[in-house]
């Protein structure tokens, strides 16, 4: 399985913010973005990247879930689910770490499988950074473009 460092850098477009009553700084936080990827495989180099989560937190700390999708200059797809450990540092940056893994592709990347790590910060009430690895495979007899 080829292996795959890159970065992300974007901005998220939606974001809303429930607090809840049921516990003192109890919030929920529904996000989307988009965000430009820059990776060592020049397969996936300069790829469209968008991203949909959920985030549950309590006095700052919390997880969240979401799924990705990639978009190719040629219009192939690939896309996945993440997890990761979220927190609110004193001056409100938000930090992540989690997991990542691929669910599903189009065109060349029909039958994509991999995963990998991450970790990311929100810059400002906007801005993401994101660095991520990991490893991934093509299903037999893919013809890479």
């Amino acid at each position: 399985m080829p292996n795959f460092t890159g970065n992300l850098k974007g901005t998220n477009t939606t974001q809303t913010v429930v607090s809840c009553t049921d516990t003192p700084g109890h919030h929920l936080i529904l996000r989307a973005g988009t965000a430009h990827q820059t990776c060592s495989d020049p397969q996936f180099n300069n790829t469209r990247h968008s991203s949909w989560s959920t985030s549950d937190m309590i006095h700052g700390k919390g997880h969240e879930r979401g799924y990705f999708l990639n978009e190719h200059a040629n219009g192939d797809r690939e896309g996945g689910e993440y997890e990761a450990k979220v927190s609110t540092s004193s001056n409100g940056q938000m930090t992540m770490e989690g997991t990542w893994k691929y669910t599903h592709g189009t065109g060349q990347y029909s039958g994509i499988s991999g995963n990998g790590k991450f970790k990311g910060h929100i810059v400002s009430p906007t801005e993401v950074e994101v660095s991520f690895e990991g490893s991934y495979q093509l299903k037999a007899g893919t013809k890479v473009a």
